[in-house]
């Protein structure tokens, strides 16, 4: 299982997290969010795949930020076109797409999106676009049949280990870690991350 700690800001707090047990470190390019990164930090993970968070951001925007930050994979969490999916993953980068989900139709257009990414991300619906603490039903996910892999994100905090024991779907293979785990907006609490991380990891999932 991947293990993705998002909303990252600070060199010190990214050096740590590093050592946390985490696979993936996101970093939010959305001006709107508390955890917006507007500079580059002085320290970026050199161990886990670096994955840039962006909000209807246009194509050059995004791209920049690849080159500067030399992402892994790109976080659309917006309402983007499959054809700027297709543009950013014939660039090179590699494409996740958000969703948030309300009711069972919502995974319908997902279809639209599968030949032009990698991964999925579902998420509770919020105005801002994430980080909303709050989890959403994953009953709806019943109905989600692939083809691509997803990663569970949306109000995961210490308590959801036995919520998280307990889920299965056959195209789960990760989850998204933000707002659960923080002493502030864009600072995690280490120790609280790193003995999530290591139950979570012990799971037989």
């Amino acid at each position: 299982m991947i293990v993705k700690v998002c909303g990252m800001r600070l060199a010190s707090n990214i050096r740590e997290a590093e050592t946390s047990g985490a696979d993936w470190m996101g970093f939010i390019f959305y001006e709107r969010s508390p955890r917006f990164v507007g500079t580059l930090p002085e320290y970026l993970p050199q161990h886990l795949q670096r994955v840039g968070v962006f909000v209807n951001s246009d194509y050059s925007y995004i791209i920049n930020k690849v080159c500067q930050f030399r992402l892994d994979y790109v976080q659309l969490h917006g309402q983007e076109s499959p054809e700027l999916c297709r543009s950013l993953h014939q660039a090179g980068a590699g494409v996740i797409k958000a969703f948030a989900l309300r009711e069972p139709d919502d995974l319908k257009q997902t279809a639209l999106y599968a030949p032009y990414c990698d991964w999925f991300l579902f998420d509770t619906p919020s105005d801002a676009y994430g980080g909303s603490g709050k989890r959403f039903d994953w009953k709806l996910l019943d109905s989600y049949e692939g083809p691509l892999p997803f990663l569970l994100s949306g109000g995961l905090s210490p308590e959801s280990i036995e919520s998280l024991s307990r889920f299965r779907n056959p195209w789960w293979q990760g989850i998204d870690l933000n707002s659960g785990f923080e002493l502030h907006p864009g600072e995690k609490d280490i120790p609280r991350l790193k003995t999530f991380i290591n139950l979570f990891k012990t799971l037989d999932l």
